[in-house]
């Protein structure tokens, strides 16, 4: 596996670099709802989205840098790592998913991870699905974690991606209520089971919300980036702009 190797300097260029040319190139804008740092827990956590983009990962690193005073961390698949390895320099370590012991590997980084105070986030589905597919399936890696972890809370978070009066993607990413069980009491794959039921109620609220708030701004949500006008903005603009000529 390739651990994580965090540096200050890089994440600080790195952080100007997302937000000011891939983000603000790609998006519209990006909405928050929720606390990414619960008041109601003090210590690490173990936070479980939805894998729908290539963007996911991206879009949890501005998140937490720009709204979290934690230490995060990302379990990332190998075969990416391994092609963009600097993401190690931002929180970021691999899982190799097609070989057994390199999963257990990854698993246990993950627990001293969260014994030393920091929170790690986990894609439970194991890879990028359709945001629609139903039911979500979540790999046993989650219960593997908790079961050795037994009072750590899981924080359900929910990422949807839309296109409706802009041209760029509009991205939505929704902080649930920590979940807290004494995970010992479950074996892994009832974690998973459990788990699976939070993640997909909140999705179907997520996407709810999207779907009938979609040309106006989301109830809950604030905006925490605001890209520059998109091509259909600048025309409308435009053609304010004009109007008095017509007359």
């Amino acid at each position: 596996m390739i651990e994580s190797s965090k540096n200050p300097w890089f994440n600080r260029i790195f952080y100007q670099y997302n937000l000011n040319y891939l983000l603000r190139r790609h998006f519209h804008a990006i909405y928050m709802r929720g606390e990414v740092d619960p008041s109601t827990v003090q210590g690490p956590m173990v936070y479980m989205m939805n894998h729908s983009s290539w963007w996911d990962g991206l879009l949890v690193y501005h998140v937490t840098e720009s709204c979290s005073r934690g230490d995060h961390y990302l379990m990332m698949d190998e075969a990416q790592m391994s092609k963009y390895r600097f993401f190690r320099r931002l929180g970021a370590f691999s899982i190799n998913k097609k070989e057994p012991r390199e999963i257990l590997k990854s698993l246990a980084y993950a627990v001293r991870l969260l014994e030393k105070g920091a929170s790690v986030w986990i894609f439970p589905q194991g890879d990028i699905y359709p945001l629609e597919k139903r039911p979500l399936h979540f790999q046993s890696g989650i219960g593997h974690m908790l079961r050795q972890c037994i009072d750590v809370p899981v924080l359900p978070v929910t990422l949807y991606y839309s296109l409706c009066q802009h041209q760029k993607t509009e991205a939505s990413i929704f902080f649930g209520a920590p979940v807290k069980q004494d995970w010992s009491t479950m074996n892994r794959k009832d974690i998973g089971r459990f788990l699976e039921v939070i993640l997909e109620s909140q999705l179907d609220e997520h996407r709810q919300s999207v779907a009938l708030h979609g040309t106006k701004a989301l109830p809950g949500f604030s905006v925490i980036m605001k890209a520059s006008p998109s091509t259909n903005e600048r025309f409308d603009s435009f053609l304010k702009m004009v109007k008095p000529w017509k007359h």
